[in-house]
C-alpha cells in the first residue's frame, strides 16, 4: 500500500514536471470535450477510527455494580479494497462533477484494555474485536483540472461521500452505525493512453458523524460485555484511498 501511494505521488510530480517538456502527439484529444462519460474504478484503502474513551465509570450488571476503567483503540491502519463505477459531467474547461457509486471492503481491529483487572505480570487484561466492514457509497466530487499538456493533466478534487454499512453484528463489543458521511479531498492526474484514460487518485476521507452505534449497549444479551461496549462513546472514521479510474 505504501509503495502504491508513493508511486501515485511520483506519477503526479512527473506530470507536473511535464509542463517544461516539448509538445508531443496527443492521445484521444477530444475525450475531455464530452459532456458526460462513464468509467470503472478499482483501488485500495486504509481504514482507521478516532475513538473517544469515556474513562472511569460504574457499570451495573446482573451481579451488581462495579467501578471499571477500560480503554479502547484501533492500534493500526487496516487495509481493504474498493470497486465501483463512475459518471462524470463536464461543467466547463476546468471543472467537472463526478458521481462514483462504489463498494468498500475492509476490517477494523479493536483492542480493549481493562485496567482494573490485570494479569500476574501487572499488565491489563486485553480483549480484541475484529470487525469486518462492507460499505456501499456514492461519492459526489467536484474536480478542478489544470490545462492539459501532452498526455497528462493533474487535478484536485473535493467532495462528500455518504456510505451505508452492510456488516453489523449484535453480539460484538462495538457496533458501527448504518449510515455515515465522509468529507474527502485529494489529488490525481489524468494519463491519456491510446485506447483509454487512466486516472490514479490519492484522497483522504474523514467521517463527519459519530460512527459508533451508541444504543448498542441496550441490546446486549451478555451484560458482562457492557464494560467494553460503554468504554467509548464516539468514533470518527478515517480513510486513505488510492483509486485507479479507467475511462
Amino acid at each position: 500500500m505504501k509503495r502504491l501511494i508513493a508511486y501515485t505521488i511520483i506519477m503526479t510530480v512527473c506530470a507536473l514536471h511535464g509542463f517544461a517538456q516539448e509538445r508531443t502527439v496527443e492521445n484521444r484529444p477530444y475525450t475531455d470535450l464530452r459532456p458526460f462519460h462513464f468509467g470503472v474504478l478499482v483501488g485500495t484503502h486504509l481504514q482507521d477510527i478516532e475513538l473517544t474513551n469515556v474513562g472511569p465509570q460504574t457499570i451495573t450488571t446482573e451481579n451488581g455494580s462495579k467501578d471499571v476503567l477500560v480503554t479502547c483503540d484501533q492500534d493500526r491502519w487496516d487495509a481493504g479494497f474498493n470497486v465501483g463505477v463512475l459518471g462524470e459531467f463536464r461543467l466547463d474547461t476546468y471543472f467537472a462533477m463526478r458521481m462514483a457509486p462504489a463498494m468498500y471492503f475492509g476490517t477494523k481491529h479493536f483492542t480493549f484494555r481493562n485496567h482494573k483487572e490485570k494479569l500476574e505480570n501487572g499488565r491489563p487484561i486485553e480483549q480484541r474485536q475484529e470487525l469486518k466492514t462492507a460499505y456501499v457509497s456514492c461519492a459526489f466530487d467536484i474536480i478542478y483540472s489544470a490545462q492539459r499538456f501532452n498526455n497528462h493533466r493533474p487535478y484536485m478534487m473535493l467532495g462528500l461521500n455518504p456510505m451505508i454499512n452492510l456488516s453489523n453484528k449484535n453480539d460484538d463489543y462495538l457496533k458501527m452505525k448504518r449510515y455515515d458521511v465522509y468529507l474527502e479531498a485529494g489529488i490525481g492526474c489524468d494519463f491519456y493512453l491510446p485506447y483509454f484514460k487512466l486516472r490514479p487518485e490519492l484522497k483522504f476521507a474523514y467521517g463527519l458523524t459519530n460512527s459508533l452505534d451508541t444504543d448498542h449497549s441496550n441490546h446486549l444479551k451478555d451484560k458482562n460485555m457492557l464494560q467494553y461496549t460503554k468504554s467509548v462513546n464516539k468514533g470518527r472514521s478515517k480513510m486513505i484511498v488510492l483509486t485507479f479510474y479507467f475511462e
